[in-house]
């Protein structure tokens, strides 16, 4: 039933893009005031969003919804803190933090461990956990600041995780300790927040048609062998994680924090 989260004030980071703009979309679907963070303004090419020329925030408001860019960097823990503060600035409150942004360097230049560069695997472990960190570091603190709503609940909080951060992957060593460290830190973090009715849980998706991992998909091979990896068979599409980080940021997850929920067409299941 459309308007779940009406009212309700959401941060929705790398909202330009893939999962993060189907989430942003969706949030704007369901009655939710969205700020929209990401380190660049446009979108990149979906193949299953049609008014790829709009910037998220744009299509929103075009939509009849309330939105706001804010530009941030997620490794940046000034810029987060005042992501955060933009929010409350412009809102009086945050309700719902969904810490999506991600980069998946190893989906171009997969490498053995040996052959893993520094740089690659800081600036993974940077953007992809560190990132996830800050956000709920900084959301938590705020939502802990604010009254409960009426439905005893102050906040709820989304991390995106992937199906790497649950099983191994060979020549994706950070992009998989970086994602695996967000399903633990959902974990550790919801421990932290229960006393304050603050839900944190995170989503896994599977191998998503998105721009992340265009250059495995643009390969009609390397593609099929994709799809025949999920039981389902085929790929994700970015629309069905946005309609589980809706249940995860709603009232119908009441009883449920610190999880993981696979959206991965049956891939870990194996």
């Amino acid at each position: 039933m459309p308007g779940r989260l009406k009212d309700k004030v959401a941060i929705v980071t790398g909202a330009s893009s893939g999962i993060g703009r189907s989430i942003a979309l969706a949030y704007h679907k369901e009655g939710a005031k969205l700020v929209c963070a990401d380190i660049r303004e446009t979108t990149r090419f979906e193949s299953s969003d049609e008014e790829t020329e709009i910037s998220t925030h744009d299509l929103i408001k075009q939509r009849g919804g309330e939105a706001v860019f804010v530009q941030v960097d997620v490794r940046n823990p000034a810029q987060v803190e005042a992501l955060i503060g933009h929010a409350v600035t412009e809102h009086g409150a945050l309700h719902v933090m969904c810490n999506n942004a991600g980069i998946a360097i190893e989906a171009y230049d997969p490498r053995p461990v040996w052959d893993v560069s520094i740089e690659t695997w800081e600036k993974t472990i940077g953007v992809n956990a560190t990132g996830v960190f800050l956000g709920i570091k900084y959301a938590s603190a705020q939502m802990i600041k604010q009254d409960p709503l009426p439905c005893g609940d102050r906040g709820w909080i989304i991390n995106t995780a992937s199906i790497l951060g649950l099983v191994g992957s060979e020549s994706t060593v950070s992009y998989c300790a970086a994602k695996g460290a967000v399903v633990n830190m959902t974990r550790a973090a919801a421990l932290d927040c229960a006393e304050h009715r603050i839900h944190v849980n995170a989503i896994a998706p599977g191998y998503t048609d998105s721009s992340m991992i265009e250059t495995l998909t643009s390969d009609t091979q390397r593609r099929e062998e994709l799809s025949m990896r999920h039981p389902f068979r085929g790929l994700g599409k970015p629309e069905d994680m946005a309609k589980a980080c809706v249940f995860l940021a709603s009232e119908d997850a009441q009883w449920v924090t610190g999880t993981t929920i696979s959206v991965d067409g049956g891939y870990v299941a194996r």
